[in-house]
Order: C-alpha cells, then sequence, then structure tokens
C-alpha cells in the first residue's frame, strides 16, 4: 500500500484540476524536477493508489444523461466478489462502503433510460447483492 506524503497530495490535487497537465507545468508548480514527477506518478500508477486519468466533464453538459445513487446490501462475506463484479460495470463511477443498513454506495451514470434498466437488473442479479435502493439524480442545488 502507497503511504501519501505532501508531495503527493499536492501532485493528485493539481492533476484532479488538470489530468492532462504536462510533466514540465506540474514540475514547475511543485518545485522539482520532471524526472521526480515522472517517478512519483509511476509509483503512485504502479501501487493502484492512482487508478488513471480522465475527463470531468460539466454537470449539465449531457442532459440526457441519467445519474443516480445506489444503495447495495451485501450477502454475509460476499463483498470483496461483489465489488470485484461492480468495479468492472463502466456506468458505475464511483463505489464506496458505507455503514449503517446499506453496504455499499453506487453513483450510476447512464446514457438513456434503457442503459440505465440495463445497469439496474445487471447489478440486482449479481451473485451475493441482497437487496439494493436507487434513486436518480434530477437536480443540483
Amino acid at each position: 500500500m502507497h503511504i501519501f506524503d505532501e508531495l503527493d497530495h499536492k501532485l493528485i490535487s493539481i492533476l484532479r484540476e488538470d489530468g492532462r497537465a504536462p510533466l514540465s507545468k506540474l514540475a514547475e508548480i511543485l518545485g522539482v524536477s520532471r524526472g521526480t514527477v515522472q517517478s512519483r506518478l509511476d509509483r503512485l500508477l504502479q501501487s493502484g493508489a492512482a487508478l488513471g486519468f480522465t475527463i470531468r466533464v460539466r454537470q449539465d453538459y449531457d442532459e440526457g444523461a441519467i445519474r443516480a445513487i445506489m444503495m447495495i446490501e451485501v450477502q454475509g462475506r460476499s463483498t470483496t466478489k461483489v465489488i470485484k463484479f461492480l468495479r468492472g460495470l463502466p456506468e458505475l463511477y464511483t463505489l464506496h462502503t458505507t455503514n449503517g443498513s446499506w453496504d455499499l454506495v453506487a453513483e450510476i451514470r447512464a446514457a438513456n433510460l434503457h442503459e440505465f434498466d440495463r445497469v439496474l437488473r445487471e447489478v440486482r442479479t449479481v451473485e451475493g447483492v441482497l437487496n439494493s435502493e436507487t434513486s436518480i439524480l434530477l437536480s443540483s442545488v
């Protein structure tokens, strides 16, 4: 497991704002060499601490997209197996473990209602998933 230091936190913070920032810009902002930035990025990726780079899109960019929160109850000790399967669904934008009545909380993003319905059915048929409750996100306030 990777232990983050202050430089790692700063690097991740910058990349959250601009995941396409060139190494030279990152090095300049952080006050370190390009080689240091490259080795930090390599270590974050190789350790699994960083999963990759992505684009952030405005919430209102695709108004036809369906966004929802799904709470999932998992049977006994099957959480690891369920998580492994759910991580393979591209429509599950984020996945969190939690406490309380539900074991997992997932943010779903689907292109349309048909895809949304498919994702719900797929999650509900996963071996180890006992129950789920889903709320569509209507607007951000």
